[in-house]
């Protein structure tokens, strides 16, 4: 039974733990790029986009296409930077134990 007990005490302790980089990613801002600084998303730690900003440049008309293909390279590169900071976190939490494949952190 004292065993229980301090296994349960470890989940809160980990749970909290867990609460508090979660908080932390909720307030992290990522940019990712593309076409050399010519396109950039801003995303939360959690994905949602906040910003994008678009040369003045890349407004002609004829380059509508090249432009969308930029904003998706740019949201992939800040993806994927929000991707490798959550991981970073959770190792953080985890105590390097990587997880199982498939498990995420939680949203």
């Amino acid at each position: 039974m004292k065993n229980l007990a301090g296994l349960m005490k470890q989940a809160s302790q980990m749970q909290a733990k867990m609460e508090e980089v979660q908080n932390s990613l909720n307030a992290l801002t990522v940019e990712g790029a593309a076409g050399a600084g010519l396109v950039s998303v801003t995303l939360t730690g959690k994905g949602d986009m906040r910003a994008i900003r678009i040369d003045p440049k890349l407004a002609d008309p004829n380059e509508v296409e090249m432009l969308q293909d930029l904003i998706m390279a740019a949201f992939a590169d800040a993806r994927a930077k929000v991707e490798t900071a959550n991981a970073e976190e959770m190792r953080k939490v985890t105590g390097g134990l990587d997880l199982p494949a498939g498990l995420k952190f939680p949203f």
